[in-house]
């Protein structure tokens, strides 16, 4: 946990933000595995732990916001429990490392909200996302199931939002920690990345790293020769000479904020002049990205612009034509480049993905687009300082969709499909980085992992 003064300033602004009634914000539960005795590893909800950074399950906060209160509820150990899983902090201990003043049994929330409810004061909820606290939520307000929605505060939503937008200096330097923690995964699979090895040990490898310096992996790594694919996680490949291995893996420090970094090498870090070709249209399009990120650049124009740096690398190469600005506006370019620059990062990968990503990525400063691709762009606002993000352009060549565009003639006026043929092997090709958006532009976060063609070739 941090200091409890950093909780307490939290809950206090986000008090401040909001008008009166009172906020439950519900922690997460264990979830059996394949049984009760067998949970999956449990993952505190990462609001939870933005205003209370109490990593157990079962946990709930009240914050009533007319008279000031803070009760944390929760239950104390059984003497079987005790006996299992050993000691640990009360619920008052817990609380009071948070700087909550009060802590009262879990069994009391009820009759706590049966009272709120009674005297018509407002509760404000977040989405629920896993379903043990949507059940919860049913048990303690009489929903039933399709009426949870209609109860969401978004009011509540939007102020921590607003708050979790911005990270602080704590924040920042266990962004930093994931961020070197996934220096040492990436590194050490681009030394495995050689003919002959087998995709399940290098992601085996580089979780146990992630685990042994103290963390754990923030998502299920891709370590994949099957690059096309955007979101390949099967790892069943053996590595051959002449394919691209696409990493794409992050760790999540002790204190749960998470890297998300991806490397593209090739099988023997040795580039044939093809992905050569393609690896330093993808590169200049994230070093590019990386140096016009600042205050007040929108996200989807650095998109944008990321997308025209690889229209035009491309046209050079002779797989698209025609004039680079209308090719990217009618969407063109997305065959190769489906899916967005990047996207919020902190507490969670796709940061406060739970709470709506287009309220989370767009907000209100315009709509999201419908066009094949640019819909998939995550992050479209203004950038501020504090921010944290990724940059991650990518060119992908997938037969299934090269084939139906082709056989449609889709864009044939901006893609030379004949061309295209001769690159369909290549598979895919990502370059990602985490940035933090800084008074006067941006910086890497981590130690610097190798990424131009001569440091992966020399590493």
């Amino acid at each position: 946990m941090f200091k409890k003064e950093i909780y307490c300033n939290r809950r206090n602004q986000l008090k401040s933000l909001l008008q009166s009634g009172v906020i439950l914000l519900i922690g997460n539960k264990e979830v059996p595995f394949n049984g009760p005795d067998n949970p999956y590893p449990f993952r505190q909800d990462s609001t939870f732990l933005y205003y209370a950074g109490i990593d157990r399950p079962g946990l709930a906060l009240v914050i009533d916001l007319d008279t000031g209160e803070e009760i944390l509820f929760g239950e104390e150990k059984t003497e079987e429990q005790v006996i299992w899983s050993g000691n640990s902090l009360s619920i008052g201990e817990l609380a009071d490392r948070s700087g909550i003043k009060q802590s009262k049994s879990y069994s009391d929330l009820a009759g706590i909200v049966q009272k709120m409810e009674k005297s018509n004061r407002k509760c404000h909820l977040l989405a629920p996302y896993q379903a043990e606290v949507k059940l919860e939520l049913m048990h303690l307000f009489d929903f039933k199931p399709d009426q949870i929605s209609g109860k969401v505060s978004m009011e509540l939503t939007k102020a921590v939002i607003q708050q979790r937008l911005i990270k602080d200096e704590f924040e920042i330097r266990e962004m930093e920690s994931a961020a070197n923690i996934a220096h040492k995964m990436h590194t050490t699979a681009m030394i495995m990345a050689m003919p002959g090895a087998v995709e399940r040990d290098i992601k085996g490898v580089i979780e146990g790293i992630a685990s042994s310096m103290g963390g754990t992996v923030s998502f299920q790594p891709i370590v994949s020769i099957r690059g096309e694919i955007l979101h390949n996680n099967r790892c069943l490949n053996t590595l051959e000479k002449g394919k691209m291995l696409v990493i794409d893996a992050g760790a999540e420090s002790a204190m749960h904020y998470a890297s998300d970094i991806t490397r593209s090498i090739p099988v023997g870090r040795s580039f044939s002049r093809m992905q050569k070709n393609i690896y330093e249209i993808v590169l200049k399009a994230n070093q590019q990205a990386i140096e016009q990120a600042g205050p007040g650049v929108s996200f989807l124009n650095l998109h944008q612009m990321a997308s025209l740096t690889i229209c035009r690398g491309l046209k050079e190469l002779g797989l698209m034509k025609g004039n680079e600005q209308e090719a990217v506006a009618a969407g063109a370019h997305a065959l190769f480049f489906p899916h967005g620059l990047g996207h919020l990062l902190g507490l969670d990968i796709h940061d406060m993905d739970a709470l709506g990503e287009d309220l989370v990525g767009y907000g209100e400063e315009q709509p999201r687009s419908e066009q094949f691709g640019l819909k998939n762009l995550r992050l479209a606002r203004k950038l501020r300082p504090g921010f944290t993000v990724t940059i991650e352009p990518g060119i992908y060549f997938i037969p299934s969709l090269i084939d139906s565009w082709k056989k449609e003639k889709r864009f044939d006026s901006f893609i030379n499909y004949e061309q295209v043929v001769h690159y369909e092997g290549l598979g895919g090709i990502r370059i990602e980085d985490n940035i933090l958006i800084t008074e006067n532009g941006s910086r890497t976060l981590g130690k610097p992992i190798p990424k131009t063609i001569n440091e992966i070739e020399s590493y």
